[in-house]
């Protein structure tokens, strides 16, 4: 039971930070960069290279060299970590949970404790059992639907209102909602049932086979007889 309530409070944490996260707008960091020639010098607008040659002939030689280059990097932002989160003692029965979720625009974490009450029965029965309550120790025990079943088909029915043994076999079987495995029980009982039916209906089935057989088999006698009375008269 304890575990189930825990994947439903993560299954609901989940569900609302990717109800965020479908919402929220991506925030990338970008930069411009701009290269020349091969280097890389960052440089805000273009470039411009320009060169003149001139010979002795007379003659020269121009020659203009336009580069710009310009990149936008994306980076994701830091991660999101979850926390860590410790029982601090060996005495106390609870467990830490932790849950984060990271993405470029957005991340979320957060943990909790929860109680362990299989843990918390387990303590209680061992300080009632120290204190000579035997009885009550496996009562506490009891509540747990596995310790329940278990001494039900041992044939050592749990306590119920100070009563043991056959006394509770009794108030279990005329109070059975109040059984920790109730559900379980019933189910199993429906399908005991079913079970029974159809065993029952297999049980009929051969009789009526063997009733018609039966019948079958005086009738083939009888008409033998006939047939013999007929060929020999008295």
């Amino acid at each position: 039971m304890e575990v189930s309530k825990l994947n439903y409070y993560f299954t609901g944490i989940l569900i609302v930070l990717f109800v965020l996260l479908a919402f929220m707008k991506p925030a990338y960091p970008g930069s411009t960069q701009t290269n020349v020639s091969g280097s890389n010098t960052a440089i805000e607008g273009g470039y411009t290279s320009t060169a003149t040659t001139t010979y002795q002939s007379g003659s020269s030689s121009n020659s203009t060299t336009n580069s710009t280059t310009n990149s936008n990097t994306k980076s994701a932002p830091p991660s999101a970590s979850s926390p860590a989160y410790n029982s601090m003692t060996q005495d106390v029965c609870a467990v830490g949970g932790s849950l984060g979720v990271q993405t470029f625009g957005l991340g979320i974490s957060g943990g909790k404790h929860f109680v362990d009450k299989n843990c918390e029965r387990l303590k209680l029965a061992r300080i009632l059992n120290d204190f000579g309550m035997k009885v009550a120790a496996v009562a506490i025990l009891c509540q747990d639907e596995r310790v329940f079943e278990s001494m039900i088909q041992a044939g050592t029915p749990c306590p119920i209102d100070g009563k043991i043994g056959k006394e509770a076999k009794q108030l279990w079987g005329k109070y059975d909602h109040e059984r920790p495995d109730y559900n379980t029980y019933v189910k199993r009982m429906e399908d005991r049932r079913k079970a029974d039916e159809a065993e029952q209906k297999r049980i009929t089935e051969e009789m009526a086979a063997m009733d018609a057989a039966k019948a079958k088999e005086d009738n083939k006698k009888a008409n033998a007889e006939k047939m013999k009375n007929w060929k020999h008269p008295r």
